[in-house]
């Protein structure tokens, strides 16, 4: 379990990063919340392609907005970024089955934008912070996608255990699956992504060590019923992975090039 040193970046610290516009906003559905943000290199392609599911406990009061710098940071370092936004709980249409329906499409529009945009289908690699961290995991565990890897960003992989902890972000889960686990048992485990192993692609957790929002434990008992990597950030907090300015960045990138051979 390799541990890297970090500080424990605030929320205040991302909504305070500059804004970044994105080189082309596509739609990807008929909804307005069914499109993607597509960042990409200066250099010349085909570019292997990172989808960055962003998180907000899958409430629809937190956009992809406050991924921006971070999709852009990694569009530097010479990957296709997509950005998809989708519907969350509290838009009409969010929840069980649109949310995971939407991640779903937002997938599949990449193969219209390949050509246009010189994107490398054969290196793309799912990557999701927090609830995107679930849904990435959920989607790789769907085994009908041709990935290099997912890697988890301070993920919930176990919702039946993160339901139990009873914060806030856990109180959008029976928005988000139609009920509580008991109410509702049949989606929770097709939602469940620690229920849906193995799942049949190389995954990479990260997680910060002092995280309050998403704990530890959730990566470590993934990672040990998984039998895959797991990077404890000593010192880190839940917003470290999403700011291009914390040393935890470098862990990403080397993460990102071992699973797309760039």
């Amino acid at each position: 379990m390799p541990r890297v040193t970090e500080l424990n970046v605030s929320w205040r610290e991302i909504e305070a990063l500059p804004p970044d516009i994105a080189d082309h906003r596509i739609s990807y559905g008929d909804d307005a919340l069914q499109f993607g943000e597509l960042r990409l290199p200066e250099t010349s392609g085909p570019y292997p392609v990172i989808v960055f599911i962003h998180g907000g406990c899958w409430f629809n009061r937190f956009s992809l907005d406050h991924v921006a710098v971070m999709s852009r940071a990694l569009a530097i370092q010479g990957y296709a970024v997509w950005t998809p936004e989708y519907r969350r709980v509290g838009d009409a249409g969010g929840g069980w089955p649109g949310t995971f329906e939407d991640i779903v499409r937002s997938i599949g529009v990449l193969s219209e934008l390949a050509s246009e945009h010189s994107l490398d289908l054969n290196r793309v690699v799912m990557m999701g912070h927090s609830a995107g961290g679930h849904l990435a995991l959920w989607l790789a565990a769907q085994n009908n996608l041709p990935l290099r890897g997912v890697i988890s960003l301070a993920g919930i992989c176990d919702l039946k255990a993160y339901e139990r902890l009873g914060n806030d972000c856990a109180a959008s889960l029976p928005n988000l699956l139609g009920g509580t686990s008991r109410e509702e048992p049949g989606i929770w485990a097709k939602a469940n992504p620690i229920e849906l192993l193995p799942i049949d692609v190389r995954v990479s957790l990260i997680h910060g060590e002092r995280d309050t929002i998403v704990p530890l434990s959730q990566s470590e008992s993934f990672a040990a019923a998984a039998g895959c990597e797991l990077y404890v950030v000593r010192g880190g907090g839940h917003f470290d992975m999403v700011s291009p300015h914390a040393n935890v960045f470098e862990i990403i990138c080397q993460t990102l090039r071992r699973m797309s051979a760039l």
